[in-house]
């Protein structure tokens, strides 16, 4: 697995736990930081994956709104809890990620569905990112207003 992709499953198992705990994803980074730096078995946290972590957290509200808003009949809060933190990661690397490609940051947000999901999951991810994709100018620049 190539070493962006590893820091991609990472970030989402950061959201996720966030989310599980009703932490914020600062504080689950912080314990996963530290644990990493006590513990020698556990891997690093890498800088792509903090990236990622904190870009999501300096956006949240905006990511959670366009979720609710284009998630057509599902709300954020009855969203199956990987598929609501897969969303929330790709939304992020897609409209804020310059640095990724917009397939990458879906084709890599469907791939996490796939291990992490149930079998209808990688549609409904790709359909909502490729959603994203495609109104991503105007995302950016309501966000940027």
């Amino acid at each position: 697995m190539a070493a962006r992709s590893k820091a991609r499953k990472r970030a989402f198992q950061i959201l996720f736990e966030a989310d599980q705990r009703g932490a914020s994803v600062q504080e689950v980074l912080a314990d996963q930081v530290r644990h990493a730096r006590s513990d020698d078995r556990q891997p690093p946290v890498n800088d792509f994956t903090m990236q990622l972590v904190e870009g999501y957290a300096a956006h949240v509200a905006r990511i959670d709104e366009l979720i609710a808003t284009y998630a057509v009949d599902w709300d954020l809060d009855r969203m199956p809890v990987a598929d609501r933190n897969i969303v929330r990661l790709g939304a992020y690397e897609l409209i804020w990620e310059d640095g990724t490609p917009d397939a990458v940051a879906i084709d890599e947000a469907v791939q996490l569905a796939k291990e992490f999901s149930t079998d209808e999951s990688p549609t409904f991810v790709n359909g909502l990112l490729a959603r994203f994709k495609d109104l991503k100018p105007r995302l950016r620049r309501d966000t940027d207003a």
